[in-house]
């Protein structure tokens, strides 16, 4: 984890995807985000409102398989808990507007 404070969500942003950079880990947290949309989406339409404690167990529990197991680094959630949850939407979005892609380039 760096060690160095960001003062705003565009100082934040490329730190997030430079710890997002395993294809694996970048699809876990597209699946994710994605489950996590799909998730609200049933209970606001039916009002099971017992399902909103599935939104973080699947949320961060895609990210942090790819984290863990994938990516190998610890994830920024644990130090930059609201930049990450909104960058994990930004990412999200971006991969479906084509401005990041779902399997960045391999690592050197």
């Amino acid at each position: 984890m760096a060690d160095r404070k960001y003062n705003s969500f565009k100082e934040f942003y490329p730190y997030y995807l430079t710890e997002h950079q395993d294809a694996t880990c970048r699809k876990l947290h597209f699946i994710g985000t994605g489950l996590l949309f799909a998730i609200l989406a049933w209970v606001l339409a039916t009002q099971t409102w017992w399902g909103l404690w599935l939104i973080p167990i699947t949320g961060y529990g895609f990210a942090w398989v790819g984290h863990f197991f994938y990516e190998k680094n610890k994830p920024a959630t644990f130090e930059y808990p609201l930049w990450s949850l909104a960058s994990d939407f930004k990412l999200f979005f971006d991969i479906l507007a084509g401005k990041q892609p779902l399997s960045p380039p391999n690592r050197n």
